[in-house]
């Protein structure tokens, strides 16, 4: 038997819009509203990154995640985040054995070894307990006792916090917060949203997701996907675009507007370029089209960036925030149209 055919490019780009709005299908079957937040989440999850999502309590930021992992077919592991979490709850830890009259120390892994994992209230945990999520966000694996063991592709970190302005959080440390691709708000339902959420969640009949990947390999399926979005075509004007909006929002840099000067300690890294190309890329498929444009970068660059500025003290008692900066540099920035 010859081998099967492979698939156009043309078909390619429809499976992934298939799969992808499958999954945003799914998932608002449980959840009502939040549209945008849900896109994100996903289009993180196709480009291999991480999410920190941020809202007041009892959103459902944490039926969310869950729901998208059962839209993907996916192992999905949560950690509640409280003061007394220890590192070793979330990695897990060396534990002694007996087996046929020997001791030794078998390895038993924590919560973090799943495909997607839900940090729930993850700043309400101390420092050193945030700090154990990176290694795993960035290098994809974990180092217990001077042994790594590889986490399985693919691999995402939901993260779940409250507004830092409620007691009990720990405001996450800037090299963390740079791990995560995106960081995405989600506001209060408007009332029609809330009727709807009172007729799904006070019913008899409740709603879950169902799995779009039927008698597939959904990690497979999902990384195949993920390739996909790295061979999405950048011309060499969207570079020098995505490089003008980083160099416009660092602080004394030579493309830097007033705003960011005077409000801001530091600028985005590198990371916020490539979360702004990637995101684009996803932007590009579901529009149908395998190179990216301005207005794909366009809508990247609040949830890339808004975590990746850091504001002074002046910014803060004046009530200057991140997106009002950013709307500003792209309001500055000129584009070439058409």
């Amino acid at each position: 038997m010859g081998a099967a055919p492979q698939a156009s490019p043309d078909q390619r780009v429809a499976e992934f819009r298939r799969v992808f709005q499958r999954a945003e299908q799914e998932v608002s079957r449980v959840i009502v509203g939040h549209q945008e937040v849900i896109r994100k989440l996903l289009t993180a999850l196709f480009c291999g990154g991480h999410v920190l999502i941020e809202g007041v309590p009892g959103l459902g930021k944490t039926l969310m995640c869950k729901a998208a992992s059962d839209a993907l077919g996916l192992v999905f592991k949560r950690v509640q985040f409280t003061p007394d979490l220890m590192p070793s709850d979330i990695i897990g830890t060396q534990v002694l054995t007996e087996q046929e009259g020997k001791r030794e120390f078998q390895f038993k892994p924590g919560p973090i070894f799943a495909h997607i994992v839900l940090g729930d209230e993850v700043n309400r945990a101390t420092p050193k307990t945030q700090s154990a999520l990176l290694e795993a966000m960035e290098e994809h694996q974990v180092t217990v006792f001077g042994v790594t063991y590889k986490l399985e592709a693919p691999y995402i970190v939901l993260a779940t916090q409250n507004p830092i302005e409620l007691e009990g959080t720990y405001p996450l440390p800037e090299a963390q917060m740079d791990r995560f691709l995106f960081k995405v708000i989600m506001n209060m339902p408007k009332p029609e949203e809330l009727r709807e959420i009172l007729n799904r969640t006070t019913g008899a009949e409740a709603r879950k997701s169902e799995t779009i990947f039927d008698g597939r390999s959904a990690p497979q399926a999902i990384e195949s996907l993920k390739a996909l979005v790295r061979e999405v075509m950048v011309a060499e004007a969207i570079e020098r675009y995505v490089i003008a909006i980083v160099g416009g929002c660092t602080p004394n840099a030579a493309g830097a507007i007033p705003e960011v000067s005077q409000y801001l300690r530091f600028g985005p890294s590198p990371r916020g370029a490539q979360a702004m190309i990637l995101c684009a890329k996803v932007n590009a498929l579901l529009d149908g089209r395998v190179s990216v444009g301005y207005d794909d970068v366009d809508d990247a660059i609040v949830p890339s960036l808004r975590h990746r500025l850091l504001r002074n003290f002046q910014a803060e008692a004046e009530n200057v925030t991140t997106e009002s900066i950013l709307e500003q540099v792209q309001k500055r920035l000129k584009r070439p149209r058409g």
